[in-house]
């Protein structure tokens, strides 16, 4: 990187995989000279020091707590069409984006127009369907589609409970009341934020548009929420029952943190918002190589 320039030669920030991501914690942000310089005092993947960063090779940066940006750090990422997105440790949590927006507008225009026809919609809400259950379902309505998933996911919950050794007595949520839940449908709910979070980065990057769900529709994240369930059975849930089995040997900490940091591990191992931004790609056949977990 940049040898032998401002004697940094051996520093060295790893973007995370080729889509040009990079994570940094518990530092400054700021220019000097031109250069984009970030000041850290460590995090677990960066040791403590200052590094100078080739922003042209990066897509975009998502900022964990402890994080500060300068304005004319603001100013030279949007100057050069660098993202920014705001996110909890490890992406469990999306506060706020600043992408200067994709090169192009192809995925969007695309998804728009598979959103828009009635036929490609239900092709697409199939194809998502069959990535979860690994089998394709019959070219039937939404509301069809939605009830075999329904019934599936029944199953799935209860498998996935007697694997982790949780009691389970089905799903429930109400929104109004979310503590009065037993733990497994509080860890749920905690697993969902953090996996939703990791969708509106992916979401975000890649250029598609939020609004614009297949399988839900009235929410202003409709399609963040499509992407979320495309891990629902592979990563959400084995998160939230893990979560409460390490609540019930250590109730010291609440349950939220036990749920929040085991999805933080385990979105760095599975490189899930990398593998979100390639399903989206090859959604609207707009993909560029990448394999999957």
């Amino acid at each position: 990187m940049l040898k032998g320039r401002l004697g940094l030669e051996t520093a060295r920030i790893p973007q995370v995989d080729r889509h040009g991501l990079m994570w940094l914690g518990r530092g400054n942000l700021t220019v000097d000279y031109g250069t984009l310089r970030f000041t850290t005092a460590g995090t677990d993947d960066l040791p403590s020091g200052e590094y100078a960063i080739p922003f042209q090779m990066v897509s975009c940066f998502l900022l964990e707590p402890g994080t500060t940006v300068s304005h004319d750090a603001l100013r030279l990422l949007a100057r050069h069409g660098c993202g920014m997105v705001a996110v909890g440790q490890g992406g469990v949590r999306f506060y706020a984006s600043l992408p200067a927006g994709p090169d192009t507008s192809i995925r969007a225009r695309r998804q728009a127009e598979a959103w828009a026809d009635h036929g490609r919609r239900i092709h697409v809400v199939r194809r998502m369907y069959a990535w979860r259950l690994g089998e394709l379902l019959p070219p039937t309505d939404l509301d069809a589609l939605r009830g075999i998933e329904g019934a599936r996911m029944k199953a799935t919950y209860k498998r996935l409970a007697e694997q982790y050794g949780i009691d389970w007595d089905g799903r429930r949520y109400d929104r109004a009341a979310p503590q009065a839940a037993d733990l497994p449908n509080q860890a749920i709910n905690h697993a969902s934020s953090a996996v939703q979070a990791a969708a509106l980065v992916a979401v975000a990057v890649s250029g598609a548009i939020p609004q614009l769900g297949f399988i839900h529709e009235d929410s202003g994240i409709a399609f963040a929420l499509d992407v979320a369930d495309l891990y629902r059975d592979s990563i959400l849930l084995p998160v939230a029952f893990e979560g409460v089995g390490s609540f019930l040997r250590d109730p010291s900490r609440p349950l939220e943190r036990h749920v929040r940091g085991l999805a933080n591990r385990r979105f760095r191992k599975e490189q899930l918002i990398p593998s979100m931004i390639d399903r989206v790609k090859e959604l609207f056949d707009a993909d560029d190589g990448g394999g999957h977990p």
